[in-house]
């Protein structure tokens, strides 16, 4: 019995010391055309904006508007008393007049006398005398002309019209009130809010690294097109258009100024709201996106990641990452087409190890 239970024991398999392989979820990296998009703070401002004021001085003697409504360009807003330019008006045409009489006197005079000096009839010193006034009452009527134009300009100048089309805010004054000419207060600001203005600012440093980008054939650029979200979180029905970038960099804050028009045909864009403009700025056709739970930190802040290799071996790899689109990070560099990502089961390797990969869609990595 005893040599029999030595052989049965002899032939039972021992048991094997060979580590069973982690495994590791991993997504095949691949190249695609991703916009590059940013997002942006900013302020609305209007399209264009006019300070309505006055060019005489008078009593206002009727407001013809209603605040906070459209107004369009020629409109009358104000009418100060003419009663005053009427007057100068009608002065300067009576003195026209008189001048345009005085030429046609002087005018036969000096005719008269040129022919009177050719038989010696008057001296040549009295044919230069006329000839002379002649001269003086062309100018005095000239000198009346511009006069009534001024006054006709001043007459002109007491009914205050609306210089642009938009919506006109608050009147700083009343029907009596006295105005001057040139004053430093505006009656009333017109300001023109279709379309309207969206400022937004812009790091040097993005705007650098996107020229580079482009100057390398890395992005080629996007159509101008932004989209807006309001305060309050909703979206924007109408898009814009980018329109121009600042050319300098304020000091303070190292930023450059952007600057996109939209339509805004119900109104609901008001001059100074807060505004977030989400701006294509360039395509990058062969872009590598990594899920950022793919990605990790070492003690430095470098970014590093997890890959598979041919041989089913773990290797660490530091890399260079970009702005984060949804919830991946654009890669810049480190990593290639056809890798093998590690996406789940990272705190369970360590670079060198054998692992068990079991690929997962991009889609569903990211």
């Amino acid at each position: 019995m005893l040599a029999s239970c030595s052989a049965a024991d002899a032939k039972q398999p021992t048991p094997s010391t060979a580590p069973v392989p982690a495994e590791v979820t991993v997504v095949t990296l691949r190249t695609e055309s991703v916009p590059l998009q940013t997002e942006l703070a900013g302020r609305t401002a209007p399209f264009r904006s006019a300070e309505v004021r006055p060019q005489v001085t008078g009593i206002i003697k009727s407001r013809l508007f209603r605040e906070g409504a459209n107004v369009h360009e020629g409109e009358v807003l104000y009418q100060i008393d003419p009663s005053v330019y009427r007057t100068a008006q009608a002065r300067a045409r009576a003195e026209l007049a008189s001048a345009e009489a005085n030429l046609v006197t002087a005018q036969v005079r000096a005719e008269r006398y040129a022919e009177l000096v050719k038989i010696n009839a008057v001296s040549k010193q009295e044919f230069d005398d006329a000839r002379a006034a002649g001269k003086q009452a062309i100018a005095a009527v000239e000198q009346g002309r511009a006069l009534l134009g001024s006054a006709r300009i001043n007459l002109d100048f007491t009914r205050l019209v609306a210089p642009i089309p938009g919506r006109i805010g608050r009147s700083s004054v009343t029907q009596g009130a006295l105005v001057t000419a040139s004053q430093p207060q505006p009656l009333a600001i017109i300001q023109q809010l279709d379309p309207i203005f969206v400022d937004v600012t812009q790091s040097s440093v993005q705007l650098l690294q996107l020229k580079r980008l482009l100057a390398s054939g890395g992005a080629i650029p996007a159509s101008a097109s932004v989209s807006l979200k309001l305060e309050d979180g909703t979206d924007y029905a109408e898009r814009g258009e980018l329109q121009f970038t600042d050319v300098t960099v304020d000091p303070s804050t190292g930023s450059v100024t952007l600057r996109a028009l939209f339509p805004n045909p119900d109104g609901m864009l008001l001059p100074g709201m807060y505004v977030r403009a989400l701006i294509n700025e360039a395509t990058n056709p062969r872009a590598i996106l990594a899920p950022q739970r793919g990605i990790t930190r070492d003690v430095k802040g470098q970014a590093t990641a997890l890959l598979v290799d041919e041989h089913d071996k773990v290797e660490l790899r530091t890399l260079t990452t970009g702005r984060a689109i949804g919830d991946s990070w654009l890669v810049t560099s480190g990593l290639r087409a056809g890798e093998r990502l590690i996406v789940e089961g990272v705190d369970k390797v360590k670079p060198g190890m054998q692992v068990k990969a079991t690929p997962v869609d991009i889609a569903a990595g990211s």
